[in-house]
């Protein structure tokens, strides 16, 4: 029988330092059955939510100076394990992304204000897993890779063996779903923000909803499986104003970029009194795009401090991060790699699948768009594919495509080369050599 483990709300609060200049230590956890967390739905602590609203009550407090440590689920609230299997993976329940932990309530905050997060360190959960799924009708490739697939990941020390090329990594993923691959552990949060007021709620609904009915790719307010559920659920007060947490926007939220990890610090516009920060969505390690639509997805610990920077939203209008530590995006770099080069090319009767909305009529018959950074990214994707699959694969295993493709998302950035040679933008797709063994 699995051991169930409930932390205390007291837990919550406070590990005093000795010297109170420098802060306190607040911890907002999750609550476990063994090493996982526990839904969402479940967690009986109040310190999970899947939506955004600036009515969710606060899970903890905080003062500027603190640090906290956020305990977190993974971006799909937990639903594979070490035995799931591609229907596992198309069974997956996409209304509960993302569950957040939070939201803290910074004292002092107030609209108008910046919150300042420093990003002190990302590490995996106890249970020491990942995976990286491709899940039908999701991603940037959904067209060409409709079926699910799943790659479990170890997330495991370091051993003495080990390359000195990770750069001093203390973790790295590998995975008997893709043999001979080892990935060094880059953390950081997927999902980070801020709570929108309501007036930006509205704004934000607004707009949404006007790209939807104009037959955009678009995530509206969802009822269904909600938290809070007494806000955010079926018939609740606040229904169809609780944000999916899908994009990113004003407030930060999902946007999944990779160099927001240890020794940066994000800067969040305060909307609201306590700015009330949630982060979740916790990666090992992604590559520039995430393009299967995960990274190597973990449920993780997120330990930052966070300050106020008083009256400076009127600067940072929308979310910015910075760092003075030399050498951070450095280490994100590989030691060596092979890139693949795009342009808005395709063949003739083909509309890519996020431009649908727009006219397929004047791009159907094209095989050559005009100033196309997406054509262009998928193209030199699909070349990377190609070459991860070819004869002049740099693996020594032999890869089907959808293992190509998932590992792109993990370990190849998509990187804009040229904006100005009409109509030929080019995008590199750059693939991390170090990572084969």
């Amino acid at each position: 029988m699995k051991s169930v483990v409930f932390a205390t709300a007291a837990a919550m609060l406070v590990l005093t330092s000795a010297r109170p200049s420098f802060g306190r230590t607040i911890r907002i956890p999750v609550t476990r059955v063994g090493s996982v967390p526990v839904p969402c739905a479940e967690e009986r602590l109040g310190t999970c939510h899947n939506r955004w609203h600036p009515a969710i009550r606060p899970a903890a407090t905080a003062n500027p100076g603190d640090t906290v440590i956020f305990e977190t689920r993974d971006a799909l609230d937990n639903p594979f394990d070490r035995s799931s299997t591609p229907e596992t993976v198309a069974a997956a329940n996409l209304n509960l992304v993302h569950p957040l932990t939070g939201p803290l309530f910074v004292r002092g905050a107030e609209r108008g204000d910046v919150l300042a997060v420093t990003i002190l360190d990302v590490v995996p959960g106890p249970d020491q897993f990942g995976y990286t799924v491709i899940i039908p009708g999701f991603g940037f490739l959904r067209d060409v890779f409709p079926n699910p697939a799943i790659v479990h990941w170890e997330l495991q020390r370091r051993t003495d063996g080990d390359k000195e090329d990770d750069r001093g990594a203390r973790q790295v993923a590998t995975s008997a779903d893709l043999p001979g691959v080892r990935i060094p552990l880059h953390g950081f949060t997927g999902t980070i923000g801020v709570a929108l007021g309501l007036p930006e709620i509205e704004t934000a609904f607004q707009r949404e909803q006007q790209l939807m009915k104009a037959g955009g790719f678009v995530l509206p307010p969802q009822p269904l499986d909600a938290v809070p559920s007494d806000l955010c659920g079926l018939g609740r007060p606040a229904a169809e104003r609780c944000l999916r947490t899908i994009p990113p926007r004003e407030n930060g939220g999902n946007t999944d970029i990779k160099q927001m990890v240890k020794g940066t610090t994000l800067l969040f516009p305060c909307f609201v009194d306590g700015c009330l920060l949630s982060m979740g969505d916790v990666h090992f390690a992604q590559g520039d795009g995430e393009v299967s639509g995960t990274a190597i997805e973990m449920n993780g610990i997120v330990t930052v401090k966070v300050d106020v920077r008083r009256g400076q939203a009127a600067f940072v209008p929308f979310p910015q991060f910075e760092s003075s530590r030399r050498g951070i995006l450095k280490e994100l770099e590989p030691e060596r790699f092979i890139a693949t080069i795009g342009i808005p090319i395709k063949p003739a009767g083909v509309v890519i699948v996020e431009e649908t909305w727009i006219d397929g009529v004047r791009l159907g018959p094209l095989t050559n768009q005009s100033e196309d950074v997406t054509l262009a990214a998928r193209d030199a994707l699909l070349k990377m594919i190609d070459l991860l699959t070819g004869p002049q694969s740099p693996s020594s295993f032999k890869l089907s495509r959808d293992q190509a493709y998932i590992l792109c998302s993990v370990a190849c950035d998509l990187r804009i080369s040229n904006l100005v040679d009409v109509p030929n933008f080019v995008v590199s797709d750059f693939l991390q050599l170090d990572i084969f063994r």
